[in-house]
């Protein structure tokens, strides 16, 4: 899960929260692109240093100013109702979800690219959630795939770039989306798990052969 925020005197938690909405505010009017650090200190009436202390960089201020959403998907798909969460079997949660992560990006994906910025995306507390829950069930799937590597491969599909891509430059519908994810995952998952497939019958032998 995203990391608990540690215990703070009560004007740091306030200078948070008025700096967290300052800037969601201003990323929804203009775009995270075109806010700066500076303009998100001076609306919040705080110094830019105080940011920059609290929050390290652009990227990190975006992540937090989605903090609360990315809680409430993670809770869904760990511990909410099927076939998101758990009670369903491991390739319809795998497909749930991204669909799941798509109707994410669909709402937020300015924000997800700009938090995503270089290699920030593979090590941000999020991206180790997605990876971990994808992993445990390829292996759940087919215990003989190379889960943590097919893991990669597939939230490689549903980078907030790609979608941004695929929705705004090709022009792409969202369920269209959904249903080549639903695609990818099933051929690359087989419809039950590697160990209960039953092993080939032996082959007949012919009449009067020993």
């Amino acid at each position: 899960m995203i990391e608990p925020e540690a215990a703070e005197r009560a004007d740091a938690a306030r200078n948070r929260a008025r700096i967290l909405t300052t800037a969601a505010k201003l990323f929804s009017e203009r775009g995270p692109d075109c806010v700066s650090i500076d303009e998100v200190a001076d609306a919040a009436g705080v110094g830019k240093g105080t940011v920059f202390r609290r929050f390290g960089s652009r990227a990190t201020l975006v992540r937090a100013v989605l903090g609360e959403r990315e809680r409430r998907f993670q809770e869904e798909f760990i511990r909410g109702a099927p076939p998101l969460g758990p009670g369903a079997p491991p390739r319809q949660r795998l497909i749930a979800f991204g669909e799941a992560l798509l109707d994410l990006l669909e709402r937020h994906a300015p924000l997800l690219v700009a938090a995503e910025v270089g290699g920030e995306r593979f090590l941000s507390a999020p991206y180790g959630v997605y990876r971990l829950h994808a992993t445990l069930l390829l292996r759940e799937a087919d215990p003989g795939c190379d889960a943590e590597l097919l893991a990669d491969l597939l939230l490689g599909a549903l980078s907030a770039e790609q979608f941004i891509y695929l929705r705004e430059l090709r022009g792409v519908a969202l369920e269209r989306l959904k249903r080549a994810w639903t695609d990818l995952v099933s051929r690359s998952l087989p419809r039950e798990p590697a160990a209960a497939r039953a092993p080939a019958a032996p082959a007949a032998r012919a009449p009067g052969r020993s």
